[in-house]
C-alpha cells in the first residue's frame, strides 16, 4: 500500500509518533503510558491502533497476551507523502505557492534562513 493512501487522523499520528520513536516493536501497554498524559482509556488506545493496523501503518503481533506493533512505514515516508498531498490539493501543485505562503507568514531567524539555502544549494549542486 503507498503512503499516498494511508489518511492518519491527528490522535493516530501520537501514537504512530510513539511508535516510530521505539525504533523496535513495541507494546500496547508500553504505548499506552508513552500517551497517558492525553487522557485517553485503554480501549481508545486499542481502537486506535486497530485502526492504524487496519489502514497498513502498522503490522501487529500477538506474544503472549500482549499486542506488539511494528510501523509499516516510516515518520519521514509519512511526512513525504504529507507534504506532497499538502502540495497538490492545497497549493494547486505549487510547491513555489507553498514556500511563498512559509515566507509570507512566517517570520524566519538568520539561522532559519541559512539552512533553507543549504537545502536548496544541495538540491542544486
Amino acid at each position: 500500500m503507498s503512503t499516498e493512501n494511508i489518511n492518519i487522523g491527528e490522535a493516530e499520528l501520537e501514537i504512530m509518533k510513539v511508535v516510530w520513536k521505539a525504533n523496535e516493536p513495541i507494546g500496547s501497554t508500553a504505548i499506552g503510558k508513552a500517551v497517558e498524559g492525553k487522557g485517553w482509556k485503554r480501549t481508545t488506545i486499542a481502537t486506535f491502533l486497530a485502526r492504524l493496523v487496519e489502514k497498513g501503518a502498522l503490522s501487529a503481533e500477538r506474544r503472549g497476551k500482549a499486542w506488539y506493533y511494528t510501523p509499516l512505514i516510516s515518520a519521514k515516508e509519512y511526512k513525504k507523502s504529507q507534504v506532497k498531498h499538502l502540495i497538490k490539493n492545497l497549493f494547486d501543485g505549487s510547491a513555489q505557492n507553498l514556500v511563498a505562503s512559509l515566507f509570507e507568514e512566517e517570520s524566519f531567524s538568520e539561522q532559519d534562513i541559512k539552512e533553507l539555502r543549504a537545502i536548496f544549494e544541495d538540491k542544486e549542486g
